[in-house]
């Protein structure tokens, strides 16, 4: 087999990335590890950054997004028994986010490239990418029980952390930058309509506490908890109480709904960086270069902004024949990510209790935390931080 561009991973980032190359002229194959079924099943993020929405319209893939997701303007910040909305719009210059789940973008993705795109090979498991400094890389992989040879002008990596794609960079030329927090996420999907119309983060003395929603019917909620924790090891009614602790304030006229719980699952949390993102014909997109903790709901969108970076660079190859932009593209990137992670890493710590906290700390998360709600400056910060940094 050969195409321009052989794509290792149907997460939203390739078939994204499948999508721009086909609206743009450009042939690709996409190879997945897993059935068609787990990657529409597959639970992950659900806030879409303005940028990532804008992309999605451009290309053709939003009819459904617009239907069904939830436009959000903003979001609520509780702390110290107060709450403090934080509006979007009135801060960026128009931007908001919006409510849409990762497994309905690869939906719908996956629907448009199976009609009318280019190979989506599912249980199709790339084994190595070879020849990165050449001008033919190729993956090797096994498809219906043989191994075989995609032969390519380019290889993008979207297959994750633990993929192949990051092993064609030499180690000798790898820098890795990361950092484990001592605590997770307690995650659960309950069918109750959410308790409020926008996401809620709270800080609070016994933990962190995130009220979200999946859909108009459907909460999704978290819980700080321990690194290493096992989800079973908390009950549906000790889940709701805490919540109920957590998210407590003043204002008697807010309370928690709840319903019965259809999942439950804890997440850990990591910020990771892997340099560069590009050696020759390989590219690194979305997890398989960076990792960052949900808190500032960047994973899916830095994903997005990775694709987005290299399909605009191969087209302007086409159309100038300059390659400066490929040439450019990790350093393009890292510049957001690396403003990504910060901005992750200031949301977590400013909101997370860790295990050593000391009464100090409380107070400066408690000082940060009044500097955004009194400070215009501070909290327009956020708010643009929240609602995404260019693509490019």
């Amino acid at each position: 087999m050969r195409t321009t561009v052989g794509i290792i991973g149907a997460g939203p980032a390739g078939l994204l990335l499948a999508r721009l190359l086909h609206n743009a002229g450009i042939d690709s194959v996409v190879l997945e590890t897993r059935d068609r079924a787990y990657v529409e099943q597959r639970q992950r993020a659900g806030i879409l950054e303005q940028g990532t929405v804008d992309v999605l319209r451009e290309a053709g893939v939003a009819a459904r997004m617009d239907r069904d997701g939830i436009p959000h303007d903003g979001i609520e910040l509780r702390f110290d028994r107060r709450r403090h909305r934080v509006d979007f719009p009135a801060l960026t210059g128009g931007r908001s986010v919006m409510v849409y789940a990762q497994t309905e973008v690869c939906k719908d993705l996956i629907a448009l490239q199976l009609a009318a795109g280019g190979p989506l090979l599912f249980e199709a498991e790339a084994l190595a990418v070879e020849g990165a400094e050449t001008e033919s890389p190729r993956i090797r992989f096994r498809h219906q029980g043989r191994e075989d040879v995609l032969e390519c002008d380019y290889v993008v990596g979207c297959d994750g952390s633990w993929g192949v794609a990051r092993k064609a960079v030499p180690a000798d030329v790898s820098r890795v930058f990361e950092r484990t927090y001592p605590f997770g996420w307690l995650g659960i999907l309950a069918d109750v309509p959410p308790s409020h119309d926008e996401l809620v983060y709270a800080r609070h003395d016994r933990g962190f506490a995130l009220l979200s929603m999946r859909s108009p019917t459907v909460t999704r909620a978290y819980l700080q908890v321990p690194a290493g924790t096992d989800a079973a090891d908390w009950s549906d009614e000790e889940i709701w109480d805490e919540l109920d602790r957590r998210l407590e304030t003043d204002d008697r006229s807010w309370t928690l709904k709840r319903g019965p719980v259809t999942a439950k699952s804890v997440t850990p949390m990591r910020s990771y960086v892997h340099e560069p993102m590009r050696h020759g014909r390989v590219f690194l997109a979305g997890d398989a270069a960076h990792i960052v903790p949900p808190t500032g709901a960047k994973g899916l969108n830095l994903a997005v902004g990775d694709v987005v970076t290299f399909a605009r660079a191969l087209v302007d190859l086409r159309e100038t024949g300059s390659d400066a932009r490929l040439e450019a593209y990790s350093a393009t990137c890292l510049r957001r990510v690396w403003q990504a992670e910060r901005f992750s890493y200031a949301m977590t710590t400013m909101l997370h209790r860790a295990p050593e906290a000391t009464p100090f700390d409380d107070r400066i998360q408690l000082a940060q935390l009044d500097r955004i709600t009194t400070a215009r400056s501070a909290e327009t910060d956020l708010a643009e931080g929240y609602t995404g940094f260019p693509l490019d």
